[in-house]
């Protein structure tokens, strides 16, 4: 069974910021960043790729023209290939012993084509080099930053609760743990903040529109 998600408008409202910084599209890449990308990727591989990626990895000299003339053409027209949004899912049991008929005892475990994630880690390099350049994530932010981690976070906390306490006020620490917390990331919301708040429009906010609908999936035993 192969389910797809749909894709939604964009709401009107928006909080604009510095009207200045803008991402309106994304640079081509080179042939020799797409070797680099290519000889970075971890030797695993989907159902979906058309060949082994130790295949693809050992003669990137051949390959890599046209890997980066499919990537360029999917920058420069703002669409992210259909083609590459099929996943294919693997139940992967959690404990042993569990009952395997159970959906809730298995871990999904979703694969991507070799030639989608490469595309996806061009468009992340690109948009980590300007929100890095014009300094647009909170600072207190740990996650998916270099040079950051849990500990970080947790030295900030611990730090605030420190002082608070020297200072002489009572220092209360509330958490909050969401189930599944990416999955419950509304794409429309997402979309508009990425467009008010972090300054993305015009080819690069329709990339990344053509990224988050019309996906698919099926599930392989």
């Amino acid at each position: 069974m192969s389910v797809v998600r749909q894709c939604a408008p964009l709401p009107a409202f928006c909080h604009k910021t510095d009207n200045r910084v803008r991402l309106s599209a994304f640079d081509p890449v080179s042939e020799a960043d797409v070797d680099k990308h290519i000889q970075q990727v971890p030797d695993k591989q989907s159902w979906l790729d058309p060949m082994p990626t130790w295949l693809l990895k050992g003669r990137s000299d051949l390959l890599s023209l046209f890997v980066t003339s499919l990537i360029n053409a999917s920058l420069s027209s703002g669409r992210f290939l259909t083609t590459f949004k099929r996943a294919v899912i693997t139940p992967l049991q959690k404990q042993p012993g569990m009952d395997i008929n159970a959906p809730q005892n298995n871990r999904p475990i979703s694969n991507l084509s070799v030639l989608s994630k490469l595309t996806e880690h061009v468009v992340s390099t690109q948009l980590q080099t300007y929100v890095d350049m014009h300094d647009l994530l909170p600072h207190h932010q740990s996650a998916y930053r270099p040079g950051h981690s849990v500990e970080t976070a947790l030295v900030k906390v611990y730090s605030d609760l420190v002082q608070g306490l020297d200072s002489g006020n009572v220092a209360v620490l509330a958490l909050l743990d969401m189930t599944a917390a990416f999955h419950s990331v509304d794409h429309v919301i997402l979309l508009e903040r990425l467009r008010c708040t972090f300054g993305i429009s015009d080819l690069a906010l329709a990339w990344f529109s053509t990224y988050l609908c019309g996906r698919a999936q099926s599930v392989r035993l």
